[in-house]
């Protein structure tokens, strides 16, 4: 068979460790790299390795940056008492992106699974103390995500933020914007309603 032996058996066993990537999407993949200039492939070789060598972990907040610290720690327009905890990197992104947040982040790099073996002690649960503890922060924000580990990960953190002068809360879930109720969940459902808020009424 073509991927059972020799550079190509070599490229498929590093294709499928890729997150996502079976053995078909590996070999639909190979064969691209094949057929396409061999320009292409050195670009994509010479991406991939700057961004091994360039990319590092911000030492403030632990996102993924070019500087130190990045730029969003630096930065004096910010809001600097107020901490966005979520769970990777590209969760920045996709907050950055909406644009509604001026503060700091936190990104822990995770989330609690008891399953796979993935406790406190694998999070940057210590280092987001570290920062509360050190004073000026007013708020800190539980952005993890909406899921078994996600809830979990953020009733760790409440619990141990209870006894420090900062306030906790959590992003709100439920129904997206311009979905209707048919389609919802349950539990999609249940957290609108808990997350529900005041209705601002005319005189």
């Amino acid at each position: 068979m073509l991927f059972d032996r020799g550079p190509l058996r070599q490229l498929l066993d590093e294709l499928t460790k890729l997150p996502g990537i079976g053995r078909k999407s590996a070999e639909r993949l190979a064969m691209h790299l094949l057929r396409a200039p061999e320009q292409d492939v050195h670009a994509l070789a010479a991406a991939m390795l700057e961004v091994k060598e360039k990319m590092q972990l911000c030492e403030v907040c632990f996102d993924l940056t070019e500087t130190q610290p990045c730029a969003i720690c630096v930065d004096a327009d910010r809001r600097a008492d107020v901490i966005c905890v979520v769970e990777q990197p590209q969760d920045v992104a996709v907050l950055e992106s909406a644009g509604a947040f001026d503060g700091r982040y936190h990104v822990l790099h995770g989330a609690l699974s008891p399953l796979d073996n993935f406790g406190p002690d694998e999070l940057r649960i210590a280092e987001l103390l570290a920062r509360v503890d050190a004073g000026g922060i007013a708020e800190v924000i539980l952005a993890t995500n909406p899921n078994r580990q996600g809830e979990a990960t953020a009733a760790y953190l409440a619990d141990l933020l209870a006894d420090r002068a900062v306030e906790v809360t959590r992003i709100a879930h439920g129904v997206p914007v311009g979905s209707d109720l048919e389609y919802a969940d349950s539990v999609t459902l249940k957290l609108s309603l808990q997350g529900r808020q005041k209705v601002k009424t005319g005189d």
